[in-house]
């Protein structure tokens, strides 16, 4: 009789609680993950953040497989994840006439949708009826989808979903000037349906872009073709404004809980620590409370004095939701994951804890994470003499897909079944570590023998474009124009890219194309 060690055990038992909280809602056509029993929507963002606790467990049980069964048991959380990843993939390839509009328009009109029919993969809502431009959502998916690749999942089958990723990253690369509808769908924090430019969908669009970046969509067994490519000045471009928005979220929202995704898991888009820790010490001093954090100031999203038919507010109606906004027990996930990942274990702990206070039993004695704690409205006058007096009731979906799954990755950490590593194989989470000076070089070079001679009489001595075989030197208007053949996909009706913009990065690099090397003067 095989006897399970401990650890085993342990597993097995998160292996139940995976089955039975997520997996168990897996449409087994799509791979989509439906919003509740009782919705079969699936949004993006939401379907990405579940499928995480399946990722990282499929890992953890990779490490302790010595029987045939748990190999099985690994290999098919694998493909639950693939087929998830697919999914999505499946639902937002039939849309790819959009992704061509708004390559050109950047029109919230021609944006993907940011949900889809779990049981069909198909639109659920007009273009006009939501606010579908959610550069954060379509981002999150790239970037895990880069992570995912990197650990060693096949996702992506044939050259033309590597061409529709390819147009996926042109579609985000210039998240830093388009105002979306953010992380919470509804944009500007008035309600009234405004997109607005948000720090949390840049970060997270700039994450995406560095792990795409170079990056072969077919593993170990790829080539030239299934090489994702980017322009870095378009990552730099999203940094430069990232860095000057935090910690600030947008124009209208002056703090937002959701910023914890980009300073670290699974983002880690910020390379200051003292804007970091900024940005994390205003989220936990103003927005936490005993049951997670508030999203944003005067979030009137299920609050009692919010009324739920209709669709915006009035003018000027925020103030009445001051105090008494929900909490969302989702932030203690990120935070636990925040602290995991910096080896603080005492912190990591203690928002542990914190979050396992507030859960509600299932009627097997799994742990639910909630959704969100709200007010009762008997309550609101003496919560707003006396901040944090009141109890709260648990309201929503119960369990929140999205908080479980951050809460089984933060476990799995937190009893070491996991190391940081295997849920960054990409190591992003490295970006503060200290690195080379940089150093800049210019070449200059002499057009022709008439330029060179005439700079020599200044003793100035240079060679000529001709001189520096085997390196061709040629103007940015053709990198511009050889860019514009990545992704380019007749059956899939896909142009590449558009812009003809070419930074100063881009040409700084070498290229070799067809065994040629190649350098190009700045735009």
């Amino acid at each position: 009789m095989y006897d399970r060690s401990i650890a085993g055990q342990r597993l097995d038992y998160y292996h139940k609680v995976v089955h039975n909280i997520i997996l168990c809602h897996q449409n087994p056509v799509t791979g989509l993950f439906p919003a509740s029993p009782s919705n079969s929507d699936a949004w993006i963002r939401d379907n990405v953040y579940t499928v995480l606790a399946v990722w990282g467990l499929s890992m953890a049980c990779k490490k302790m497989a010595d029987m045939d069964e748990d190999r099985a048991k690994t290999y098919e959380l694998e493909q639950s994840c693939v087929k998830l990843m697919r999914g999505l993939l499946m639902a937002m390839m039939q849309q790819k006439d959009k992704v061509e509009q708004f390559k050109v328009s950047q029109n919230p009109l021609h944006s993907l949708h940011a949900k889809y029919s779990s049981v069909t993969g198909q639109t659920v809502v007009g273009d006009n009826e939501w606010g579908h431009l959610q550069i954060d959502a379509i981002s999150l998916y790239l970037l895990i989808l880069a992570q995912m690749t990197a650990s060693g999942l096949q996702i992506v089958f044939n050259l033309d979903e590597v061409s529709f990723i390819q147009n996926l990253v042109f579609y985000i690369e210039s998240a830093y000037c388009i105002p979306d509808y953010g992380i919470w769908e509804r944009g500007d924090k008035s309600n009234h349906g405004l997109p607005e430019l948000n720090a949390s969908s840049i970060g997270m669009a700039k994450a995406a872009l560095e792990a795409m970046n170079d990056l072969d969509l077919f593993g170990a067994r790829g080539g030239p073709f299934s090489v994702i490519h980017i322009l870095s000045d378009e990552a730099q471009k999203c940094h430069a404004v990232l860095q000057s928005m935090l910690p600030r979220e947008s124009n209208s929202k002056e703090l937002d809980s959701s910023l914890l995704s980009v300073i670290s898991f699974p983002a880690f888009s910020v390379d200051d620590p003292q804007l970091i820790q900024l940005t994390r010490n205003a989220i936990v001093s103003n927005l936490m409370g005993k049951y997670g954090c508030k999203r944003f100031l005067r979030d009137g999203h299920k609050t009692p004095r919010e009324d739920p038919n209709r669709l915006h507010y009035d003018l000027h109606e925020l103030r009445v939701f001051e105090k008494i906004e929900c909490e969302w027990p989702l932030f203690f996930c990120y935070l636990i994951l925040d602290y995991c990942f910096q080896k603080d274990t005492e912190t990591a702990n203690f928002y542990v804890d914190a979050l396992e206070k507030i859960m509600t039993d299932s009627e097997d004695d799994i742990k639910l994470v909630p959704e969100l704690y709200a007010l009762e409205s008997e309550n609101i006058k003496a919560e707003i003499e006396n901040p944090g007096s009141q109890k709260r009731i648990a309201l929503g979906r119960c369990p929140f897909l999205w908080a479980q799954s951050l809460y089984m990755l933060g476990k799995l950490l937190q009893e070491n079944f996991l190391a940081v590593g295997e849920l960054d194989p990409l190591n992003r989470r490295l970006c503060l570590e200290k690195k080379p000076d940089v150093v800049v070089q210019v070449v200059v070079l002499a057009e022709d023998n008439a330029i060179r001679d005439l700079l020599l009489q200044h003793d100035i001595v240079v060679q000529t474009i001709s001189e520096v075989s085997p390196i061709e030197v040629q103007p940015s208007t053709v990198l511009s124009h050889l860019y514009t053949y990545l992704g380019r996909n007749e059956k899939l009706g896909l142009t590449g890219r558009k812009s003809r913009d070419v930074g100063i990065l881009s040409t700084s690099k070498l290229y070799t194309l067809q065994d040629r090397i190649f350098a190009f003067t700045p735009q």
